[in-house]
């Protein structure tokens, strides 16, 4: 039972960040980034927030994980304001490689799929 109130409440964090991150945080150092999931623990204190840079190299993608940081206060009392929850969780940002490493992957199967084709 308390799990499927984790999936929810992280659902609706996931929505309400990705909202707020395009309309209300300035921070230039953020770039083009995109929340890809968030994990609420079970208490509901804690969320991480796992996003992806759409663009940039790896500096500028650094650049945006502190710029979220630093705007992690300002989230988390809009969060307050807009979702009805007792507590609002600490919001930590981290990112997210899954797409890379699809990619990587994606990469290396297609070297794979034609050396493969090229012995036959």
């Amino acid at each position: 039972m308390q799990g499927r109130r984790a999936d929810r409440v992280s659902t609706l964090i996931q929505e309400e960040i990705s909202r707020l991150i395009l309309q209300s945080v300035k921070d230039p150092r953020i770039g083009f980034v995109a929340v890809t999931r968030v994990s609420v623990t079970d208490d509901l204190r804690q969320a991480v927030v796992y996003i992806a840079s759409i663009k940039g190299e790896e500096k500028q993608r650094q650049e945006s994980l502190i710029g979220l940081k630093r705007a992690a206060g300002f989230l988390r009392g809009e969060l307050g304001r807009r979702l009805t929850l007792r507590y609002v969780p600490e919001i930590l940002f981290s990112l997210d490689d899954s797409l890379e490493q699809e990619l990587h992957l994606d990469k290396l199967f297609r070297q794979i799929e034609a050396t493969g084709t090229k012995e036959q």
